[in-house]
């Protein structure tokens, strides 16, 4: 099954970001090492971190839709929003580079940290490297509102300016993520017609959810059949703004954008005090997938999502037997922005 399978997605603009399907891989490490607790479950994982552009990860396949549509308006000039660590901000740039667009990132401070480690390191230093234009706000101040602002600045220099909105989780963004649930599809169906029980994954501002929701809509299956743990808004805000988009997206591809509460799932008892704030259970979830099967989760989205799926296997939510999918959305250079909540006894120098 292709993403032809989707109605209407080949109409919308797209540049190609990607150099294929990401791979889905089992889990056997962390199999053997949750050993009985597993009751039979199998987990599996969609390496969405896997991609060459810029460290890979889940916000390219949005970017693949909004940098199709900011190339239709003829754009030379993308600017978009994020918080200092922002994956999205650091893709974003990424992109841009690829395109041959300038770039500029309007960055907040939605966490309450102002270490060395968190203003200079990680996606701080990628942005650089990748040469997009930095703004640095103070915490509060309203990104989008900056942004829009020198969009109106830079247009009337004659720049062709495209703004895409946190996280690139517009309808248009999410079209990346119904395109994926095709992938899915035809993936399981190679691996000998696996059915999965449950796709689960981050959801931050709930692009991916929403698109990936749609998606198996389009292809006729649940959009119940994803699950996601809430990581920024609280979990029935997350909930609530997970069915807008994904009817949004469901309307944009011309199809019944009806959906009821039981079909979006989103679990907001992972997220712990806050955005960007570390739980034990990230640590432990981030430590569990490095030792048993090398794979670095970061620690802001997937850390918690993965603690959250581990807790849920634990208490036996799946049945016996029962395949589970967990996409794995990228984002390891944050990890360099929170060693010290990984080594809590270096000093800082």
């Amino acid at each position: 099954m292709s993403s032809r399978s989707i109605p209407n997605i080949d109409r919308f603009p797209r540049l190609s970001l990607l150099d294929g399907p990401t791979p889905i891989q089992r889990m056997a490490g962390l199999e053997a090492h949750l050993g009985a607790s597993l009751r039979g479950v199998r987990l599996f994982v969609k390496r969405d971190d896997h991609m060459s552009l810029g460290g890979g990860g889940n916000k390219l396949r949005k970017l693949e839709y909004l940098f199709g549509e900011a190339a239709s308006e003829k754009a030379d000039t993308v600017i978009t929003v994020g918080g200092l660590q922002s994956n999205h901000a650091r893709l974003t740039a990424a992109a841009a580079a690829r395109a041959g667009m300038a770039c500029e990132l309007v960055l907040g401070r939605p966490v309450p940290r102002d270490d060395v480690d968190y203003e200079r390191n990680g996606n701080m230093l990628l942005n650089d490297i990748l040469g997009a234009t930095l703004h640095t706000l103070p915490a509060g101040a309203d990104t989008m509102a900056v942004a829009q602002a020198r969009a109106t600045e830079l247009r009337a220099k004659g720049r062709r300016v495209y703004v895409a909105p946190l996280g690139g989780s517009t309808a248009v963004g999410a079209l990346g993520y119904a395109r994926c649930a095709a992938e899915i599809v035809q993936q399981a169906e190679a691996l000998g017609g696996l059915d999965f029980t449950k796709v689960v994954l981050a959801n931050g501002s709930s692009g991916t959810h929403a698109g990936l929701a749609a998606g198996f809509r389009a292809l006729g299956r649940p959009a119940s059949t994803v699950r996601s743990f809430s990581t920024l808004l609280a979990g029935e805000d997350a909930r609530g703004k997970t069915r807008e988009l994904t009817a949004a997206t469901l309307a944009l591809l011309g199809l019944d954008a009806t959906l009821s509460d039981a079909d979006i799932e989103v679990d907001g008892t992972h997220r712990g005090p806050g955005y960007g704030i570390p739980t034990d259970a990230m640590i432990d979830a981030v430590k569990t997938l490095a030792r048993t099967e090398g794979l670095l989760l970061d620690p802001v989205y997937s850390g918690k999502a993965f603690g959250g799926l581990l807790a849920d296997v634990k208490a036996g939510r799946y049945a016996a037997g029962a395949n589970v999918l967990f996409v794995m959305t990228g984002g390891a250079p944050g990890l360099y922005a929170y060693r010290r909540v990984f080594n809590p006894a270096e000093e800082e120098e």
